[in-house]
């Protein structure tokens, strides 16, 4: 019996774990030169969880790969952007989903992260997804204000969790970063 017990803890942590963003795409705007590139590319090699970033140029883009068994917190990655003088203009992260629900205006939380789906069709999310936080310092000022329409809820608009986020069981003031699929 206490092996049982012992093999169903193992394989709770072993899936928390796998639990986790493993990359993301960030798309930085107001790149001008292959030296602004390489402050945005210097700046976030600096986050500690980063393992790797790999720059394109052409699309002024930075494919990242964070360290495994880290957590990831993309308020850092959007601050290090800014930092080096520039902003974010679409920011993409995959991370390996354990069957989560994901409906419009539902929530979840993912690698230790508060998830607001602003789309969805009360799909499951097994395995490695994309999502695409739709939240300022995320995207152009335009974008956010497109997404920013597709949801009633203020914590669209803030960040912070809300009403509808707290009935979901998230405390006030948590940070949410809000996605679609």
């Amino acid at each position: 019996m206490k092996k049982i017990i012992f093999l169903f803890v193992l394989a709770v942590i072993t899936s928390t774990l796998q639990a986790q963003f493993s990359r993301a795409t960030l798309q930085a705007s107001g790149l001008t030169c292959a030296m602004c590139s390489k402050a945005v590319k210097v700046a976030l090699e600096k986050v500690p969880f980063v393992q790797e970033v790999k720059v394109d140029i052409k699309n002024q883009q930075y494919n990242l790969v964070f360290k495994e068994g880290n957590n990831v917190d993309f308020d850092a990655l959007s601050k290090a952007v800014e930092d080096a003088g520039f902003s974010v203009a679409s920011f993409k992260a995959t991370g390996n989903f354990s069957h989560v629900k994901a409906a419009k205006d539902s929530h979840a939380e993912v690698a230790g992260l508060n998830l607001h789906f602003l789309n969805g069709n009360d799909e499951n999310l097994v395995g490695e997804r994309t999502i695409t936080i739709v939240d300022k310092n995320f995207l152009s000022a335009k974008e956010f204000k497109k997404y920013a329409s597709t949801s009633k809820h203020a914590c669209v608009q803030t960040g912070k969790a809300d009403g509808c986020c707290t009935k979901e069981g998230i405390a006030a003031n948590t940070r949410v970063y809000h996605v679609i699929i």
